[in-house]
């Protein structure tokens, strides 16, 4: 069963949004503002958030910020909520650290199919299988001139989830000598240290 993390200052909201993703046999864990959410986050660890913009203490921008910080939390899928449905609006949401963001008030069924949409897509990342051996691939410019191919975008991801080469390894179904390679032609690549700064580098620009 897949869990989800709704976290909203409306109690209201909590009750009637909590209780349609249920219905949809999701299981749900509510928090009522971004620090009671960190909470929440240590005891247990959801597929996905669904967050409020506008909240007392700890608000939805900075409460992302800290997920997207931690390597352990910061492949998580976040929907953002808010009154405010302006283009730049939408546009701050979205480069706060959000995969979505959805206007309230909205329909019930447009919530569930975009939390239906963002988990299917994070399965499909997660179960791409990786060739057994590197090959000559296409390479995607990231950041100026730094460019990864698709296999090592796969394996940075597991990086910044703070994995071990012989877990990325395991994940990826390729040799442990072979993560190796990977990781140290992006330090390379990147011009970094070790595999702290590259955590760092990842979430910075998104691969994480």
């Amino acid at each position: 069963m897949k869990r989800l993390l709704l976290v909203d200052d409306e109690p209201s909201f909590l009750l009637l949004a909590g209780d349609l993703l249920e219905g949809q046999g999701y299981a749900v864990d509510r928090a009522h503002n971004g620090q009671e959410a960190l909470v929440v986050l240590d005891k247990s660890l959801p597929d996905l958030i669904i967050c409020d913009i506008m909240m007392p203490g700890l608000d939805g921008y900075r409460f992302v910020q800290e997920v997207r910080a931690n390597p352990q939390l910061s492949w998580l899928p976040v929907v953002f909520l808010s009154a405010k449905g302006e283009v730049n609006d939408r546009i701050k949401g979205l480069k706060g650290g959000a995969d979505a963001y959805l206007v309230k008030p909205f329909e019930p069924e447009e919530l569930v199919a975009m939390v239906e949409a963002l988990l299917n897509r994070t399965d499909r990342i997660m179960q791409t299988p990786a060739t057994s051996t590197p090959e000559p691939e296409k390479t995607v410019v990231v950041n100026f001139d730094v460019a990864l191919t698709p296999t090592e975008q796969r394996v940075l991801h597991y990086v910044a989830r703070g994995q071990s080469n012989k877990e990325i390894a395991k994940e990826l179904m390729v040799s442990q000598r072979t993560i190796e390679s990977h990781v140290s032609n992006m330090l390379i690549k990147t011009g970094l240290s070790n595999r702290t700064e590259l955590t760092r580098w990842a979430i910075e620009n998104r691969y994480a």
